[in-house]
This record gives C-alpha cells, sequence and structure tokens, in this order.
C-alpha cells in the first residue's frame, strides 16, 4: 500500500504557511479574544496541515476523508477570518493576502484529492 510523505506534499507546505501567517494576524488581536476567536482561528489553521499528516499514513481512500476534515477547516477559517476583519481586528488588506492562500490551497487540495 503508497503511503504519502506529507513533508513533501505542497499543500501541507501552503498549510503551513497559512498556520505561521494566521499566528502572526492574531498577535494583534485584543486580549479579550485570546480564549475566543483567536483562540479559534488558531485551532482551525493548525487542523489544516495537521489532517493532512494524520492522514497520509492511511489508505488512499480514508487520506480522501482527512483531506475533507483540512479543506472544511480551511473554509471554517475563512468565515472566522472575516468575522475577525469585520470585528476590526483584521484589516483588509490582512484580510484579502489570508483569503488568497485559502484559496489557492483549497484549489490545490482538490485537484490532489481528485487525484487520489
Amino acid at each position: 500500500m503508497k503511503r504519502h510523505n506529507y513533508k513533501n506534499l505542497k499543500i501541507w507546505s501552503l498549510g503551513m504557511e497559512i498556520v505561521d501567517d494566521v499566528f502572526k494576524a492574531t498577535e494583534s488581536f485584543p486580549n479579550e479574544e485570546k480564549f475566543g476567536l483567536v483562540s479559534q482561528i488558531n485551532r482551525c489553521s493548525v487542523s489544516i496541515p495537521s489532517n493532512i499528516a494524520e492522514g497520509s499514513s492511511r489508505t488512499d481512500k480514508s487520506f480522501s476523508h482527512f483531506i475533507d476534515i483540512s479543506l472544511s477547516s480551511s473554509f471554517e477559517l475563512e468565515t472566522q477570518l472575516i468575522i475577525a476583519n469585520k470585528r476590526n481586528y483584521l484589516n483588509k488588506e490582512q484580510l484579502k493576502s489570508l483569503e488568497g492562500k485559502i484559496a489557492e490551497f483549497q484549489k490545490m487540495t482538490m485537484s490532489f484529492q481528485n487525484k487520489l
């Protein structure tokens, strides 16, 4: 049975970039959001590459399920970032930059999943 080395997958690398960008962006959020929106956004971003890594040791069918979870987390993250922008915790430029990377991740991941 073929296994994937997640560290060699472009979708995992892009997911890791998103995590770094998100953690940098949430550093400036208000302290009262530390255990609310910041925690939720950070955990959600971490879920993206983590599910790719976890699923990579499984069969392609099972891996596809973990990719679905990773994709779901990316859509959830996008929604949370829009909320953060509406609350004036993220400016438009930060939001656009993060949305661009998330959209790229989603496109690449769907393509990868279709090839499994």
